[in-house]
């Protein structure tokens, strides 16, 4: 069966915003939540740094601090999931937690090998 990366992305600036603690908590309890979903491989949050870019200039690697620095929204996290097609894949997606709190999801299939 194919894998589906969901790739999360938000804006750090606005995400949750004016959410009261209960309402954080509730939220968090979603995303847990949709982690145990039958079709779930695993998922990740990344941490709130940057992270590091390395490009290649001329055959030679450069290390960058973050990718995107000008944009407003950022990657945030990934889930890897199994799904028949990408329209079921979109159909799993479509009451992710993220979606309900003003985030993006981009749903990308992974490589398979050819057997």
């Amino acid at each position: 069966m194919p894998s589906y990366m969901l790739l999360l992305y938000n804006n750090p600036a606005e995400f949750m915003k004016g959410l009261s603690p209960e309402e954080m908590q509730n939220a968090v309890e979603k995303y847990l939540a949709w982690t145990k979903k039958p079709f779930m491989i695993r998922s990740a949050r990344l941490a709130g740094d940057a992270g590091k870019v390395i490009r290649s200039n001329h055959g030679k690697p450069r290390v960058a601090d973050g990718p995107y620095s000008e944009t407003k929204e950022v990657l945030a996290g990934y889930y890897l999931i199994d799904a028949p097609s990408y329209d079921e894949a979109v159909k799993l997606t479509m009451d992710h937690p993220h979606l309900e709190y003003g985030g993006t999801v981009e749903i990308r299939q992974t490589y398979q090998q050819p057997s």
